[in-house]
Order: structure tokens, then C-alpha cells, then sequence
């Protein structure tokens, strides 16, 4: 289905976990992210579990998400007037803003 590196797949299996927690209202650790990356079966790469770990100590993911949100939901431009381009200019800076916000959340 997917064409993933295998690193690029751990990577997205932890931050899984770490959603996962989170959703669940568990502290994200070590030793919780190990768990659930664990019970999916997966195997556990310890370093990239405390990396993750790390970088998100500090990170407010409910922010993060509605950031991510607001990224997404975004409108695909189309045809439109370029006097309605250059009021766009703004708003593409501030979802820019957002999706560097997430590389603390996604590495």
C-alpha cells in the first residue's frame, strides 16, 4: 500500500503511540511509549522512543493539533482574481508557521 523506509515507518508507529497516549490522557514516557509500540507488535527502537520523548517535552499537543488542523483544512486554491492571491499571501505565512510548529511535535 505504502512505500515507506522502514525508519520512516518506526517514526510513524511511535508517534502513533504518543497520539495515542495523549488521546488517552497518559503521561507520554519512555516506558508508556514503549508499551504501546510493544502491544501493536511492533519492535521497540529505544533510541528513537527517548528521541521523541525528548522532543516533545514542553510541546502543548492539543496546540500542535489544532494547528495541524488549520493546516489541513485549508482551501486548495484554484482560478482566483490575483487581488484575491495577494490577500492569501498572509494566511500562507501563518499555515507555514503552523507546519514548523509540528516539526517539534513529528521531528
Amino acid at each position: 500500500m505504502f512505500n515507506l523506509k522502514l525508519e520512516e515507518k518506526n517514526k510513524m508507529e511511535n508517534i502513533y503511540a504518543a497520539l495515542l497516549l495523549h488521546k488517552a490522557g497518559k503521561e507520554v514516557n519512555i516506558e508508556n511509549l514503549k508499551s504501546v509500540v510493544a502491544a501493536a507488535g511492533v519492535d521497540v527502537d529505544e533510541s528513537k522512543v527517548k528521541s521523541l520523548v525528548a522532543s516533545l517535552k514542553g510541546v502543548d499537543i492539543d496546540a500542535e493539533l489544532a494547528s495541524a488542523s488549520l493546516v489541513s483544512a485549508a482551501p486548495a486554491s484554484g482560478s482566483a482574481p490575483a487581488e484575491a492571491k495577494a490577500e492569501e499571501k498572509p494566511k500562507e505565512e501563518k499555515k507555514e508557521a503552523a507546519a514548523e510548529g509540528l516539526s517539534a511535535l513529528f521531528g
